[in-house]
């Protein structure tokens, strides 16, 4: 601890052997030890009591839609920074899509990150496309440094990302598995989806008929019987049928390389209460049933669950139309996300130790970033977000960071504010007031 400059204390750092009093001292933006509350501070070192307000590990948010290029006034990289900034985040991983061109070669790589580069106030990385015609291109976009590929069982929602049939995924994942990729998949059946009723209008109910439980279903056990064939690692991106929890804790006991995440808004949110016309509610796969939701948390209680993300995925409000069919599918959630799942998760008898595993070490885990990102460790980088647990707020949209300020939580009480956040040693916003960007490009 002589060399460091910094040193964070609090009663209460969450660390991965568990929540206890602590001071953790930073040199030159890495974390290089945890030791007792009350450890001499050296000579030189700058010394932050946050008293007890909890010091947890900054969180990693791996399902991230940023736009930008090509539609950034959905969200920009700016925006979409800040506001995981504000929420306690410290690192995304920005989805290959709704930007144009989307993460589908090197070339757009290259672009997408000029375009990041001086805009980023979090650090921020990458996944790739998988798409029916660039099998290609998978191996060359792994060798500089993606995360992993995104693929589509069903329509995306934009064109100029066309979903995999089953024998394009099939081709694409023996690609992804001979370098040992990551294949992360939005599982959902397209002939299932065309089966289904299609009414469109403003009611919910017509709309959460249209997208089935058993879409979702029949796509994973597809995607787990590739894998398992392929001994490929696949990941199942925003599980929100809990009836295909089964098919995944089999799989999973079979050895099958699969992970799953959940988002917040199917653990905070129910279709119960989603009013008609307010398409603020809708996102694909669809916000389900309270008994359904129940089943995600006893999933993230017992693991079958891995993680919990965003899937932050915004528009520009006039695409928020009150037609359930042709309003744009996607929830604002970087801002929120933190006090939206620890309000749901302390009503459950959930603690923040759980908060963090789920949303900062196993995200982090995910894609390859746990030796850096996701653990308040020697070693790590010294990211951190500083939360007062038990205080409260009412979400208002004109406070939000997000480019456009719709959001499901508006009106919402919600437990936890965050004081301030913290990248690798330095305080980039604390109370509402940013530095300018100071965040890092990632690769694998």
């Amino acid at each position: 601890m002589s060399d460091a400059d910094l040193v964070l204390r609090s009663t209460r750092v969450i660390t991965p052997e568990g929540t206890r009093a602590a001071s953790v001292a930073v040199t030159a933006g890495t974390i290089t030890a945890v030791l007792a509350h009350d450890a001499d501070v050296p000579a030189g070192a700058r010394l932050e009591d946050v008293g007890d307000d909890v010091l947890l590990p900054g969180l990693v948010d791996t399902h991230v839609h940023v736009n930008d290029p090509g539609r950034a006034e959905w969200e920009g990289f700016w925006t979409a920074t800040r506001a995981a900034a504000a929420g306690g985040i410290t690192t995304l991983v920005d989805m290959p899509l709704n930007s144009v061109p989307p993460t589908t070669t090197v070339e757009h790589l290259r672009t997408k990150q000029r375009v990041a580069r001086d805009k980023a106030h979090v650090d921020v990385g990458f996944w790739g496309g998988a798409l029916p015609d660039n099998v290609k291109d998978l191996r060359p976009l792994h060798d500089v440094g993606v995360f992993g590929f995104k693929a589509f069982l069903s329509p995306s929602g934009v064109d100029e990302f066309p979903h995999l049939d089953q024998e394009q995924l099939a081709q694409s994942l023996a690609e992804i598995a001979g370098f040992d990729g990551l294949l992360i998949v939005h599982a959902e059946d397209p002939h299932h989806l065309a089966a289904a009723p299609q009414h469109g209008g403003p009611r919910y109910a017509d709309f959460l008929a249209s997208r089935p439980r058993d879409a979702e279903d029949t796509a994973i056990a597809a995607l787990v019987a590739h894998a398992r064939r392929l001994h490929a690692r696949v990941h199942v991106l925003h599980l929100s049928s809990s009836d295909a929890l089964p098919l995944i804790a089999r799989a999973r006991a079979d050895g099958v390389r699969l992970t799953v995440e959940t988002c917040p808004h199917y653990l905070t949110l129910t279709a119960e209460e989603v009013p008609d016309g307010a398409s603020e509610f809708k996102c694909c796969p669809p916000i389900r049933e309270a008994a359904n939701q129940d089943l995600l948390w006893q999933a993230l209680a017992d693991g079958t669950i891995d993680c919990v993300v965003t899937d932050h995925s915004p528009s520009t409000a006039d695409l928020k139309t009150d037609d359930f069919a042709t309003a744009w599918g996607g929830i604002s959630g970087l801002q929120l996300s933190l006090p939206a799942v620890w309000t749901a998760a302390r009503a459950r008898g959930h603690g923040l130790e759980d908060v963090v595993r789920w949303m900062s070490s196993r995200t982090a885990a995910l894609v390859g970033l746990d030796g850096r990102k996701g653990a308040i460790a020697p070693g790590h980088d010294a990211d951190f977000a500083v939360l007062a647990p038990d205080e409260t707020f009412t979400v208002d949209p004109a406070a939000l960071q997000h480019r456009n300020r719709v959001t499901a939580y508006a009106g919402r009480t919600l437990y936890g504010v965050v004081r301030s956040t913290w990248l690798r040693g330095e305080r980039i916003v604390a109370d509402g007031d940013f530095t300018e960007p100071r965040g890092r490009l990632l690769t694998r």
